[in-house]
């Protein structure tokens, strides 16, 4: 038996793309689809996580902020639980995606300290890599289940397949793929390459963050403020750039604000104002995009994906809050620390988390229908107390899934970053390496 379910609990219009609903017959990697995944512009994807982040101070690399490893994990989670359970209310509770993003700033600000090409290069390093291994997987099973760019699209679809390598654009991939009776839904494709338009989001920020700590150091307030201003423009429908180049224009715009944050949470910005006036500003750029989310409520109601200029305001008001606050942590503090490993692989393993998180929730599907077979489930009250919880099945499922796709393609994060690979990075070889040098220095 075959339950039929599909990622979310939305209608889902567009799972790879944050706003709107793409015209039909595109292909550009923002169809209208089916029932779907929800939209996470996030992060959720992702992601997001830096995929460039160096290891984490648990890992042996000092300087890591704890704190803002912490935000990172938190976020990735988010998009998780937002993923399977389709609940828009996460999006106004954590905004993940502008909280990666505004991370992801932050790092990029601190690496521009070095050669601004170097810098560049050595990001586009640690992204690509994660994200070939993702396309490799993602590409094999379109194509052994039928899919031909080329017969769909022509020689544009073959070109298309470039974003699988280099990330500038949307990936192609069929609306719909399989048969109603197969293990995962018709829509999985869709729902498995939505994550990667953070990916281009990245590469474009990375790629413009020169030019842009040039103009803030510059001119703060104006870079700072630019990107709302933006998003009020081309976010609302005020003017309208058809097709993937306003899609990504929009993201562009909508997260544009919460990275240049990311500046002026590294360059110290923040911290010379006051707190008060600083909560009280952001507090009412968040109101204002609260207002203006209630009297633009999209297919999936208060789900601000659907709403960029809301998304845009209370990202960067949550943001400017939370960075606001940073405590610099050297350490994670009391009962904090009890995640610390976790903290530390997820922060390791961001983006191997963030690719595959989509494709690994509706794996767990066809596992959970495993359950329909067993002898004492037969009856009319056990097929219905599986229906009632499947969901919270698939929740049960995903965080092993999540590992065991660690386990496996994990490590490729670290060839990108030149560094020895290791299974399960979670710092604790490394801090019982510390603790016995330290108990060998004593009894010296």
């Amino acid at each position: 038996m075959t339950h039929g379910y599909t990622t979310g609990t939305g209608p889902g219009p567009e799972p790879a793309g944050p706003y709107g609903t793409a015209p039909a017959g595109e292909t550009d990697g923002t169809p209208e689809v089916p029932p779907a995944l929800p939209r996470q512009r996030t992060a959720e994807p992702a992601p997001a996580t830096d995929p460039a982040a160096p290891a984490t101070a648990a890992s042996g690399t000092p300087g890591r902020d704890r704190y803002l490893d912490l935000l990172r994990s938190i976020a990735l989670v988010r998009v998780v639980v937002y993923h399977l359970f389709g609940w828009a209310w996460m999006t106004v509770l954590f905004p993940s995606m502008g909280v990666m993003f505004a991370l992801a700033g932050s790092l990029m600000a601190r690496s521009l300290k070095r050669p601004a090409g170097s810098v560049i290069r050595s990001r586009i390093r640690r992204l690509l890599p994660p994200m070939w291994a993702f396309g490799a997987v993602a590409l094999a099973m379109m194509f052994a289940n039928g899919w031909n760019p080329a017969k769909e699209d022509g020689s544009w679809g073959l070109i298309g397949l470039f974003n699988y390598i280099v990330p500038i654009g949307a990936p192609p991939y069929p609306w719909e793929l399989g048969s109603p009776s197969g293990l995962l839904d018709e829509t999985w494709a869709v729902q498995a390459a939505g994550p990667l338009w953070y990916l281009r989001a990245y590469l474009w920020f990375v790629i413009a963050s020169p030019l842009l700590l040039w103009a803030f150091r510059r001119a703060p307030w104006p870079t700072l403020l630019a990107p709302l201003g933006l998003t009020a423009i081309v976010g609302t429908g005020l003017v309208t750039i058809p097709g993937e180049t306003g899609r990504a224009i929009t993201d562009f715009a909508v997260y544009g604000g919460c990275w240049v944050l990311g500046f002026a949470h590294n360059d110290g910005m923040l911290k010379r104002i006051p707190r008060y006036v600083s909560v009280s500003c952001a507090s009412l750029v968040m109101a204002f995009g609260l207002w203006w989310a209630s009297n633009h409520l999209g297919p999936d109601g208060w789900d601000l994906n659907d709403i960029p200029l809301a998304q845009a305001a209370w990202s960067f008001g949550f943001v400017v809050i939370l960075l606001q606050y940073s405590p610099s942590w050297r350490e994670l503090p009391g009962r904090l620390a009890q995640w610390d490993k976790l903290v530390t692989l997820s922060n390791n393993r961001a983006v191997t988390i963030y690719l595959w998180h989509n494709m690994l929730i509706m794996a767990t599907v066809p596992i959970v229908d495993l359950l329909y077979r067993l002898p004492f489930m037969q009856s009319e009250r056990g097929v219905e107390a599986i229906s009632s919880t499947y969901t919270l099945w698939m929740f049960a499922l995903i965080w092993p899934l999540i590992g065991l796709a660690v386990l496996a393609v994990g490590w490729v994060e670290d060839l990108a970053a030149k560094r020895r690979p290791r299974l399960w990075p979670n710092g604790t070889k490394r801090s019982a390496g510390r603790q016995s040098g330290s108990r060998a220095a004593r009894r010296g």
